[in-house]
């Protein structure tokens, strides 16, 4: 009989936490009836929270914790002085088996340093990344790292290609997805040389790979999706992101002002209401919310701290899917097969 699917949840991190995180995880527990969880926080809260969910309530173990990792606390602050807190007890938990993996909607320096530190890393694996999914009008895309690290090696590069084309395959169903480099030219002669070395590894590699590589992409190629996986540096990577967001919100504005202008306007909103909604539903930030935190002994997702119900269930449904997809046993596999490759690396690189 296989082991049971325990998660543990912050259920003290997020704006409006605990009643939020209760919320989310009821509408999990109805896609997803065979998980338990294991609650970290204010046991009065929490309990209290709980009692409006019968159901889920049965499936929840509640652990009281005296303390709490606001989202002004410094990273290094949290992992020297909140060792009973929320956030660090259920990280705690899954270095020491009772679940396999944690979702918190709290500060997320302070998740990333604790989960590094308790959790360590995946043998051959530098560096942690963040990982997410942006709609496309080919449908989703994978973007990685969103600013876990501000300068990457080629190696860190190579390394985020693999965890994000597993993630892809798990998440988002794509047998053998395509690979890009985010770069300022699609010409092999562009970009920083930890980008064109990156490139050079992943053509020798591709043959023993579960992914093809496109080669270098840019910032344009984000919105169709031309690729299923973006690679790049956490700074550049971080901005793509917050491009994204304040440019929906721009248009968002944008649409309500115009729409507001004259009675035909108005007019208008009624006509074009059932397409708008469509749109609204298409890149609605709550589908995609769950970001993971790659290369870590444990599956460790953020959800956006000001989600509501709807988004932290999704943030759920993405730790669950990594679980059940063997993430980290994937990327071990492929990780083995670079390394083989990488050795005729800097014959090539000087030919």
């Amino acid at each position: 009989m296989d082991q049971q699917l325990v998660l543990a949840l912050d259920a003290m991190g997020g704006d409006r936490a605990p009643g939020m995180v209760i919320k989310g995880l009821n509408i999990a527990r109805k896609r997803y009836p065979e998980v338990r969880y294991i609650l970290f926080g204010d046991s009065d809260k929490v309990g209290t929270a709980l009692k409006k969910f019968p159901k889920l309530s049965i499936k929840c173990e509640v652990r009281h914790t005296s303390q709490i990792i606001s989202s002004n606390d410094k990273p290094s602050t949290a992992l020297r002085r909140a060792r009973d807190s929320s956030m660090r007890r259920a990280i705690d938990s899954v270095r020491n088996g009772e679940a396999q993996g944690i979702v918190s909607a709290g500060n997320t320096g302070a998740l990333m340093a604790i989960a590094k530190i308790v959790l360590k890393m995946v043998n051959e694996i530098d560096r942690p990344a963040i990982v997410g999914v942006f709609p496309s009008l080919r449908g989703e895309s994978v973007t990685l790292d969103l600013g876990a690290n501000i300068e990457c090696s080629s190696e860190n590069l190579v390394q985020f290609a693999i965890m994000g084309a597993a993630f892809a395959r798990i998440v988002l169903g794509i047998k053998k997805p395509l690979v890009g480099l985010l770069n300022v030219g699609t010409e092999d002669l562009k970009g920083n040389e930890s980008v064109k070395e990156a490139s050079n590894i992943l053509k020798l590699s591709e043959q023993n790979l579960a992914f093809n590589f496109s080669g270098f992409v840019e910032g344009d190629d984000i919105g169709p999706g031309t690729v299923d996986v973006f690679v790049t540096d956490g700074f550049t990577g971080n901005i793509a992101l917050k491009t994204a967001e304040g440019t929906a919100k721009f248009y968002s504005q944008v649409l309500k002002s115009a729409f507001r202008r004259s009675l035909f306007s108005k007019l208008g909103y009624l006509l074009a209401k059932p397409a708008l909604t469509a749109i609204r539903k298409r890149v609605d930030p709550r589908s995609y919310n769950g970001a993971l935190f790659v290369g870590l002994n444990g599956v460790v997702v953020k959800s956006h701290g000001g989600t509501d119900a709807k988004g932290f269930a999704n943030a759920i449904g993405v730790a669950i899917d990594m679980i059940q997809g063997g993430f980290n046993q994937e990327i071990i596999e492929d990780l083995k097969k670079v390394k083989v490759e990488n050795s005729s690396v800097p014959e090539v690189i000087d030919s």
